[in-house]
């Protein structure tokens, strides 16, 4: 063939997932230049696509412009033959002849990010997070974020549950406190939602089964590990349950269904970050103060506060779990009343508790769920013992006063659950753009 007479115009524009099936023909491809090694008389450009990284030779033979012309971070069209290569992973490369250049960087990264790893402290890793982000494997974290988010949906329309998108400007706080960020909306106070919960309560009344994926805001003064001042939450509430069991049965099927739906669509981002990812059999429920017991006779803890768990408990107790049960996820149930919202249901038999439960993974809390109060005598009384005012939630009680079946919902921490899955301890290293206490930008 001879590649001096191909019309562009003719050539097929291939995606690198498909070059494979195009051994021994000459294509189009386009992306930016991620590295440029050269050698004597030629030189390897690897070329980044939207989800792989494709080796690229240059010859003088062959190509048909200079090697100068060709700079990192460039974004360009290739012209190139795909050719068998048994040294390479892939089984092949490309034979570079013409390339279409359709930007070319004004000023060299601050950050080397085409290496294996981003190289730097997490302040510069998010500081210049545009850039950051291109490195393989530092992308590759949010490829696998969507797919959760994916098998998630994809789980959930199988249950037969309705994707709604509640507001996140609000007039009340669904858990109160002083964790709410206020704004002014048009001369009145509002604020930004830091849950769903009002909403999705509100839609169990009319599609009995909803789940949303969105974010929610906690103005939180925290600066640790663990905690972002905006995250993902993925949020399911579902009716006419007879338990909050019920509840965590079916959080435990979706995420059976994530771990499978990840191996067989991302096998490509998790060998990359060589995630071990986690088998779920049946996961363990432990009653609150069993598991606090618990911890403190295995390590020899007081315990000091009995109505919420310290994090080094939830990842002590994560540990006992593992050993005993083989499960890196465990359930904990029945908190404290005084520690859970003024809608989570209160156990019959012991009103001090809740029917209520946390999901633990790998030591860190991801999940928060529960039976909710559906009843408005119920729920109006319980406001007024808690000292609320109750004509402030008056929109949110038109769905109790007007019937509503019993129902329970969750909300999963989006963020946190991609950091432990792939063994971050830092949630900002599972966040695209983080925002904390510290950062507004980029």
């Amino acid at each position: 063939m001879n590649n001096r007479n191909i019309l562009e115009n003719e050539l097929l524009q291939v995606e690198a997932e498909e070059l494979v099936h195009h051994i021994g023909e000459v294509i189009r491809i386009h992306g930016s230049i991620y590295k440029i090694r050269k050698m004597s008389d030629f030189a390897f450009v690897l070329l980044r696509t939207k989800r792989s990284v494709v080796q690229g030779v240059y010859s003088a033979e062959c190509s048909e412009f200079p090697m100068e012309s060709l700079t990192e971070e460039s974004t360009v069209i290739f012209t190139a033959k795909v050719v068998a290569e048994e040294r390479s992973k892939v089984g092949y490369e490309l034979l570079l002849l013409k390339v279409e250049i359709l930007s070319m960087p004004t000023e060299s990264t601050p950050i080397v990010i085409n290496q294996k790893k981003v190289d730097t402290s997490i302040e510069n890793l998010l500081n210049f997070r545009p850039i950051t982000l291109r490195n393989e494997k530092e992308r590759a974290i949010f490829k696998l974020q969507e797919g959760i988010g994916r098998a998630f949906r994809e789980f959930l329309y199988g249950e037969n549950f309705t994707e709604v998108h509640t507001p996140k400007i609000v007039a009340a706080g669904a858990e109160g406190g002083a964790n709410i960020f206020k704004l002014d909306y048009f001369g009145k106070e509002a604020f930004l939602a830091q849950s769903p919960q009002f909403y999705k309560q509100m839609m169990v009344g009319v599609f009995e089964r909803v789940f949303e994926i969105a974010p929610v805001f906690r103005a939180e003064k925290h600066d640790t590990s663990r905690h972002l001042n905006e995250y993902t939450s993925v949020d399911f509430e579902m009716g006419f349950i007879t338990g909050f069991e019920e509840i965590m049965d079916m959080e435990e099927r979706m995420l059976t269904f994530m771990l499978a739906y990840l191996q067989e669509h991302y096998s490509k981002e998790l060998e990359l970050l060589k995630v071990q990812l986690p088998v779920i059999e049946k996961i363990p429920r432990v009653r609150f103060l069993e598991a606090k017991e618990m911890v403190s006779k295995a390590y020899g803890r007081e315990i000091k506060d009995y109505e919420d768990f310290e994090p080094e408990e939830e990842k002590l107790l994560s540990e006992l779990i593992k050993k005993q049960f083989g499960s890196e996820f465990v359930f904990v149930t029945r908190y404290p009343s005084k520690k859970r919202p003024f809608y989570a249901m209160e156990s019959k038999e012991n009103p001090e508790e809740t029917l209520s439960f946390d999901l633990l993974f790998r030591g860190l809390e991801v999940t928060t769920g529960g039976q909710r109060i559906h009843g408005y005598e119920e729920q109006v009384a319980k406001l007024k013992r808690l000292g609320m005012t109750v004509e402030l939630f008056e929109s949110y009680l038109m769905m109790h006063k007007h019937g509503m079946p019993p129902h329970g919902g969750m909300g999963l921490g989006l963020e946190r659950l991609t950091a432990k899955l792939l063994g971050f301890e830092n949630v900002r290293y599972a966040t695209l753009f983080p925002r904390d206490i510290n950062r507004l930008t980029p």
